[in-house]
């Protein structure tokens, strides 16, 4: 049957032509935002999943960033106690020098004044802080270390006995080395004891330091695999997309053809009226 008002095959080359130009627009859409899924039409269930992932990623990195400010308020608390340090092992040192039998009154008198100055040094050091939150006042700080919320780990629960164990046992005044080289040797034990304190403390600020650094590394693979996951949903496998954006440029170019040939079908008409 040879139709004039109808054209049934120009009608479906340019439904086909219709249906390939769509295409054809989401694949350069593909290829030049990197992401296989650029709207919810293109993959429904899948962008919901890779929504929570990016949300889960986006955590995780927010986490990262607190573990390692905790990491840097150890760090600072632990740069502190070695300082402190320093000054009880120097107190220490005058304190056996002041048992010295040969040592006069006057060389007494001024260990003590140096001891007592560094005993004050030692308890401006419990003052110190870390972007307003006190680096020794002995409170727990619960850490989030996961993205869910769910793991934690607590830091500085020991902190305050910096300032119970070493710098108000040394402090000015509470050290007598002045007297006589006698009483001076019984303050050594008062020493050792605060430089065990001190031991003491350095060590679970490590231990602290070492707990969290492995959650830091802990993060950082979640993180990898989050990201891994959620590229296998989203993005858009460059090779594949291409074999396909060149076989829609053929099918364009062929349905381009063929809607052409379709319309120029009708002309056989005209013969059968002249």
């Amino acid at each position: 049957m040879i139709s004039v008002n109808t054209n049934t095959a120009s009608s479906l080359a340019a439904y086909n032509l219709g249906n390939t130009n769509v295409q054809l627009q989401r694949s350069l859409q593909r290829l030049s935002s990197g992401s296989r899924i650029n709207s919810s039409y293109d993959d429904a269930g899948g962008l919901a999943v890779s929504m929570k992932l990016s949300a889960s990623i986006r955590r995780t990195e927010a986490t990262q960033a607190n573990v390692n400010n905790a990491l840097s308020f150890l760090q600072t608390q632990d740069g502190v106690l070695k300082n402190a340090d320093k000054i009880v092992s120097r107190i220490s040192e005058l304190v056996q020098l002041a048992t010295d039998v040969t040592k006069s009154t006057d060389d007494l008198d001024l260990y003590q004044t140096e001891v007592d100055l560094l005993g004050d040094q030692l308890a401006l050091m419990v003052d110190e802080a870390f972007n307003g939150i006190s680096l020794f006042d002995g409170n727990t700080l619960s850490v989030v270390t996961s993205q869910d919320g769910l793991q934690t780990v607590d830091i500085s629960d020991t902190s305050g006995d910096f300032d119970n164990n070493v710098a108000q046992a040394l402090a000015s005044g509470n050290l007598d080395l002045s007297s006589a080289p006698g009483v001076a040797a019984g303050e050594i034990s008062v020493v050792t004891d605060a430089i065990q304190a001190l031991a003491t403390l350095r060590a679970a600020n490590g231990a602290q330091q070492s707990r969290l650094t492995f959650a830091a590394d802990m993060l950082a693979i979640n993180k990898v695999n989050l990201e891994s996951a959620n590229s296998r949903i989203a993005d858009v496998d460059v090779a594949s997309e291409s074999a396909n954006l060149a076989r829609l440029n053929i099918l364009q170019q062929a349905g381009t053809a063929m809607l052409a040939q379709a319309n120029q079908a009708t002309q056989s008409v005209l013969r059968l009226l002249v």
